[in-house]
């Protein structure tokens, strides 16, 4: 170990004691490089199934595997030092019964060094969170807009904008709540639903296309960057690095076609020889 001190990881207990208090930070992270610039900055960082889309092109999160998730949070705890590191659950991994979602997340937890999951939950979960939480696997919630359900819900639709459709995202909150995660992802939910989800339970809630009530916010950070043509209506770029990584190579295509990359700067020429001792 340097001499320098190892910073303290945030663990899910942190970040419960946060309700009502300063704002939690949160991004996604899929790799070692991106996590360790976002370490410092962020309470949480969540390997989120978005890598599937993000990362490695899928139409959506249905197809990420236990074994991607693994790789990917392998990578982001060898980058980070501070932030808690949360790691979801892929479709088809904890759905079938308590213990497979028990065998599963156990996994992830050893083969990662990670502090927590995540699933996608709500009353169909919430014996199976609580059989988690028993034996001792922090889980965070994730209810209102759940991507891992787009096949039945028919695409990826707010919830909540129809006050008919606030009992069962409210249902769905409590029930989450009440089987003991430590925190609860709100997505895709109307404001004034978002904040009523906030009031009613005594965990944080993370908005992310909710309301700046949450007691903190997650964006996927490929998204907050402008790496992508199209973002979400809820994020908001800080920066649009699509456009400084696309001249970047126009440059550099330019420079090599027109040999003047690599220059006399950035090649090796032969070692002078060593002066003969007299």
């Amino acid at each position: 170990m340097s001499a320098q001190t190892k910073a303290k990881r945030l663990t899910a207990a942190d970040i419960t004691a946060r309700k009502g208090g300063e704002p939690i930070v949160s991004l996604t992270a899929y790799d070692a490089p991106t996590a360790a610039l976002l370490d410092n900055h962020c309470d949480f960082l969540l390997v989120g199934d978005s890598v599937g889309m993000v990362v490695h092109g899928l139409p959506s999160t249905v197809g990420v595997t236990l074994d991607m998730m693994i790789m990917h949070g392998q990578a982001v705890m060898r980058g980070t030092q501070k932030a808690m590191v949360v790691i979801d659950m892929p479709f088809g991994s904890y759905e079938a019964s308590p213990e497979q979602a028990f065998e599963n997340a156990s996994r992830v937890l050893q083969e990662t060094g990670a502090q927590a999951i995540k699933i996608e939950s709500g009353e169909y979960a919430a014996k199976t969170v609580a059989f988690l939480v028993a034996r001792g696997i922090p889980v965070m919630g994730h209810v209102g807009l759940r991507p891992q359900a787009v096949n039945v819900t028919g695409g990826f639709k707010a919830k909540g904008r129809d006050p008919q459709e606030w009992a069962s995202v409210l249902t769905e909150a409590n029930a989450t709540a009440n089987a003991g995660v430590f925190a609860i992802v709100i997505e895709g939910v109307a404001e004034d639903l978002a904040k009523q989800i906030t009031k009613s339970i005594d965990i944080p809630t993370i908005g992310i296309g909710a309301s700046s009530v949450c007691d903190g916010q997650i964006l996927v950070t490929q998204d907050m960057l402008g790496l992508f043509e199209w973002t979400p209506k809820f994020v908001k770029r800080y920066a649009n690095m699509k456009t400084v990584i696309s001249e970047a190579v126009k440059a550099y295509a330019a420079e090599v076609r027109g040999r003047r990359f690599p220059s006399a700067a950035e090649v090796y020429s032969l070692k002078p020889k060593l002066a003969t001792k007299r």
